[in-house]
């Protein structure tokens, strides 16, 4: 006999509770006989370090994905809608055409590619210039071989002109790039040379990305929060900003990097030109490393808002031309409206650094050889596209103006949709690929989630992939203030999927309210 609904949620509440009583269980045993390794002898802050966008949840969605795979348990739904992640091509979004030839055209052979007879009738003319190009930028000697380790010059010479035109005709040095593994490996190493010891601090945005607090509990550094305002749409507020510097100060923190994040993951705010050179300034006076996480650049969709780059700011601010602000900016492939995020490809460009940090950025790149090559193709593909007049461009443009305008109509059938809910309360999505409701719990649920030893944000999205199938994150994974409850969706699915899931959210609230009552 199959289990009941009700039964199988509380079946993997008590699952995830006593894999979770397990976890901390095997730090403080003795090492098994002939094992060197263990948890116990491990180092400890990877032990602890923590990941919620693959994390428990995750781990239950995959579970149950086997079990319908597999029929051996029966669920009411016929398959996991995974909004956990920005994963776009993984729920739905096709690639674009144009980049796709190109790479096709740059991993083959010459003979089979473009010297082929008939590569004419089968690949547009400009992607089989540009893959020609591509070529030579590799030296001759195609996908397969180790390039310089920050990345081939002519990749880097593109994404410099990219920059540029972004920013107004601000100069942008090419061999001040290094092309990364997705963003996520250069946000690693960068943090890797700022925090020293035990004593190095980070600001970073709460709401935030799991990879900044994970990454720095992994190097043993100190989280320094400062809290983004919710009910002014997740702004960032001068005031929040200097408390948390000395609050942290005054604790011995050395505090030297601050971490912003525009357009806003979880929240999806974008920062007014405003609010992004107050942060320039602030970090220039009180000389932190500004580490701008710019992946969803092109993912604006508030026809007030603009996305404004933190190295313009410190253009237009002064702050360039005195040298007084020291930036890493991040951009990734795996955003934006390529949504490429198997090729990880990404960069960042390093500007006002210490000529010799700079060389210890190379030192770490160059042992890991160079990033994936497809990768570095791919983002050279991103800041370059077909040109007008180009036999691919209107085509190219027509893809990516559709992927943009149902975004755009994605985020708000979701903010409204999640609004209508009683209970529920959504900030608008002006950018990225996220909403993070504030979702009020019933008192019963949070009392049987301290019973079960778990944040009640967890049990809600347990309860939620068990009753629906939709896998979230609990907010808690991203830090909130105290009390707040809620999770994070992507919105990437179809329009379609994402209609019936603002209703399942809706009759999945109101029957884990009448539960716990």
């Amino acid at each position: 006999m199959l289990p009941t609904p009700r039964k199988r949620c509380s079946a993997y509440l008590g699952l995830l509770t006593a894999a979770a009583i397990l976890v901390q269980q095997h730090r403080h045993v003795e090492a098994l006989p002939g094992k060197t390794l263990t948890t116990s002898t491990m180092n400890q802050r990877l032990a602890g370090m923590e990941y919620a966008v693959r994390g428990t949840v995750v781990i239950a969605a995959d579970r149950i994905a086997h079990e319908l795979e597999e029929k051996t348990v029966e669920h009411p739904f016929d398959h996991i809608l995974f909004t956990n992640i920005g994963n776009p091509q993984s729920v739905g979004q096709k690639p674009l055409t144009w980049p796709r030839q190109v790479m096709a055209l740059a991993d083959l052979p010459d003979e089979v590619g473009v010297d082929h007879p008939l590569a004419s009738q089968m690949f547009p003319s400009d992607a089989i210039e540009r893959a020609r190009e591509i070529k030579k930028a590799l030296g001759g000697h195609g996908t397969g071989a180790y390039t310089h380790s920050q990345g081939p010059l002519g990749f880097r010479k593109d994404i410099a002109a990219f920059i540029e035109e972004r920013d107004g005709g601000i100069k942008s040095d090419p061999n001040k790039i290094f092309m990364s593994n997705g963003a996520s490996a250069a946000i690693q190493d960068v943090l890797t040379a700022l925090i020293a010891d035990e004593e190095c601090g980070v600001m970073i945005p709460i709401p935030q990305y799991p990879i900044y607090s994970a990454t720095i509990d992994l190097l043993g550094g100190q989280k320094v929060g400062y809290y983004l305002d919710e009910e002014t749409g997740w702004d960032c507020n001068m005031e929040e900003l200097e408390r948390a510097l000395n609050d942290a100060r005054s604790k011995g923190t050395k505090v030297n990097s601050f971490v912003l994040i525009n357009p806003g993951n979880p929240t999806g705010q974008v920062l007014s030109k405003k609010a992004v050179q107050d942060i320039v300034k602030f970090c220039s006076k009180n000389g932190l490393v500004l580490l701008a996480d710019e992946v969803y650049q092109e993912n604006v969709y508030d026809d007030n808002a603009e996305f404004y780059s933190c190295k313009r700011a410190a253009a237009e601010t002064g702050l360039l031309d005195k040298n007084s602000i020291e930036l890493v900016s991040f951009h990734s492939t795996s955003k934006g409206l390529y949504g490429e995020c198997g090729r990880r490809g990404g960069y960042m460009e390093v500007v006002g650094i210490d000529p010799e940090v700079e060389a210890h950025l190379y030192k770490k790149a160059s042992a890991a050889l160079c990033s994936g090559v497809p990768g570095m193709v791919m983002a050279d593909l991103m800041v370059k596209g077909p040109k007008p007049g180009d036999a691919s461009y209107e085509s190219h443009e027509a893809e990516k103006k559709a992927i943009y305008d149902s975004l755009k109509r994605r985020a708000k059938i979701v903010e409204v949709g999640l609004n209508s809910i009683p209970g529920f309360s959504c900030q608008p999505a002006q950018g990225a690929m996220y909403v993070f409701p504030k979702v009020t719990m019933p008192e019963g649920a949070i009392k049987a989630a301290k019973e079960q030893n778990m944040p009640v944000d967890t049990m809600y999205a347990v309860s939620l992939l068990e009753s629906t199938g939709i896998c979230v994150v609990p907010a808690c994974g991203f830090e909130q203030e105290e009390g707040r409850h809620g999770f994070r969706t992507t919105f990437l699915p179809s329009e379609t999927e994402m209609e019936k899931a603002v209703e399942l959210f809706r009759k999945h609230h109101e029957d884990f309210c009448s539960r716990y009552a």
